[in-house]
């Protein structure tokens, strides 16, 4: 387990993303052209017509547990890691109130508009490393060392 000592001042940080993008693909340009180093999802409201999701039944060996799913859906959640290899997972509700989730693999195409509130720890680091237990690339946190 890795963990940072103490707390970390919060950075709070807005994006819209339009009709037709691709939402994961939007956020990670984001983080990217900010050059955010510990940023997290704090909330996200907006709707979707195709969604690429990774089941929980899903392992480091057996990947291929994956649901590709089309149509319009509402974000009722949206959480996670946005560093360089996000760890986001994802809620949609269809238009019968039913609602899936998984882990997003991409795919996130923006129906009508996504309203992402994003945070960043600014005094923290966020990478991953492969975890021999879980075979995943797990979160590390880590001080920030300031940039000279």
């Amino acid at each position: 387990m890795s963990a940072a000592a103490g707390g970390s001042a919060l950075q709070v940080h807005v994006i819209r993303v339009g009709p037709g993008q691709e939402l994961l693909g939007s956020l990670q340009a984001f983080v990217d052209e900010r050059q955010l180093r510990a940023p997290f999802i704090i909330t996200c409201v907006g709707s979707v017509t195709k969604a690429t999701l990774r089941l929980a039944n899903a392992t480091a060996t057996n990947t291929n547990e994956v649901l590709h799913l089309s149509g319009c859906f509402e974000i009722v959640s949206l959480v996670g890691t946005l560093n360089r290899d996000a760890h986001l997972h994802v809620c949609l509700a269809d238009g019968e109130g039913r609602t899936v989730g998984g882990h997003a693999l991409g795919d996130l195409e923006v129906f009508t508009t996504a309203e992402v509130v994003v945070g960043e720890a600014s005094h923290l680091l966020f990478t991953r490393e492969t975890d021999v237990q879980t075979g995943f690339p797990e979160l590390v946190v880590q001080p920030r060392q300031e940039r000279r």
